[in-house]
């Protein structure tokens, strides 16, 4: 039986935060390789703290908004490449940039990580991971430092509420209420929440405790935000 796909979109702030959290890296990798034996998994990477760094520096110095998000993807490539080398994987022909390529790397082998892959105007490593999930007609796990979705920022209002469940076109509403600029902060932007709404992608959102991750993939309760019809 063919192993099914799950795309994870791998929050940059997860990779690489201030401090690289080595006991969170070691859990994941443990988590994957263990679900290998019924799934494949394509990993999609963001950029975190380093994009939204580079991205501030160009900001301020006035550079356009294309080269604020080549900076950024740029970031996503390099934690890519720095998951790789965690999970012991070193590609001949480096980390995936197009759709083809990771379409060959995933038919020979169980994991495979990139970052985001051709530059689209208005997009972060979350539409790409949306978009391989469309592609695949997969699953899509966004891992961020939040514990799901919530009515606003818990980071900076105490009385956030969670939000367990809800439906593509509500969330859709949610990502929109904002302007996308490079390295914004929003759980998932506004063309990957439209590419989910179009294609009615199963969405779910996790926080850093992995045991939600490892329960959603063996169908156990969990603790996280489900987007669906």
């Amino acid at each position: 039986m063919q192993k099914k796909v799950i795309v994870i979109s791998l929050g940059g702030s997860l990779i690489v935060p201030d401090k690289i959290d080595i006991k969170f890296l070691k859990e994941f990798k443990k988590i994957i390789q263990k679900n290998t034996k019924k799934y494949k998994f394509i990993i999609i990477c963001g950029g975190g703290s380093v994009a939204r760094k580079y991205i501030y520096g160009l900001r301020n110095l006035n550079i356009n908004e294309k080269l604020q998000s080549f900076a950024g993807i740029s970031a996503t490539r390099m934690n890519a490449r720095f998951m790789n080398y965690i999970f012991d994987i070193n590609p001949e022909k480096g980390i995936p940039h197009k759709l083809k390529t990771l379409k060959k790397y995933i038919r020979k082998q169980d994991i495979v990580f990139c970052g985001a892959l051709e530059y689209k105007p208005h997009q972060t490593s979350d539409s790409t991971a949306a978009d391989i999930a469309q592609k695949f007609k997969s699953d899509f796990i966004n891992l961020t430092n939040i514990a799901g979705l919530y009515d606003k920022n818990p980071l900076k209002h105490k009385n956030a509420k969670f939000i367990q469940e809800i439906s593509w076109k509500e969330f859709d509403k949610m990502a929109n209420k904002t302007k996308f600029k490079p390295g914004q902060h929003f759980v998932l932007d506004q063309t990957a929440s439209k590419i989910i709404l179009q294609n009615k992608i199963k969405t779910y959102i996790l926080g850093k405790n992995l045991k939600n991750l490892d329960n959603l993939l063996n169908n156990k309760k969990f603790k996280g935000t489900s987007i669906f019809d």
